[in-house]
């Protein structure tokens, strides 16, 4: 199963880059206890754990693809965060394959909620008051 989110950012491509891989504004944003080596091979771990993976691909500042563990799944799935400029700041897509059928509906609400969402914020509010 896939889920497929975009979010429009107005912030820079850069600071989006930065929220997705530096430990600190992983932690800034709500994902923490993180640990991030942005790096391909590099692992992470986000909320203490809950999710851990390994960074497959890394283009600095434009796409980001991870192998995600969460429980106990027999495979990871895989994310696939695109980032370009967009007219009103940043586009960033948001690709998730191989998420365990019954975990979808939680995995795509999950993002909304304790993902991408709060990235957002925690940038837009940086931009309000920078």
């Amino acid at each position: 199963m896939e889920i497929r989110k975009r979010y429009i950012i107005p912030s820079t491509a850069a600071d989006v880059w930065r929220a997705l891989t530096d430990t600190a504004a992983i932690e800034a944003w709500g994902g923490g206890p993180a640990e991030m080596d942005a790096t391909p091979g590099g692992r992470f771990s986000l909320w203490g754990g809950d999710i851990h993976g390994t960074n497959t691909e890394v283009s600095t500042g434009s796409r980001l693809v991870q192998e995600w563990w969460s429980g106990d799944w027999d495979e990871p799935s895989v994310v696939v965060f695109t980032i370009e400029e967009d007219a009103e700041g940043t586009a960033l897509d948001l690709l998730h394959t191989g998420v365990p059928g019954p975990q979808v509906t939680d995995f795509d609400r999950g993002w909304d909620d304790y993902y991408l969402g709060p990235l957002r914020d925690y940038l837009t509010r940086d931009d309000e008051e920078g």
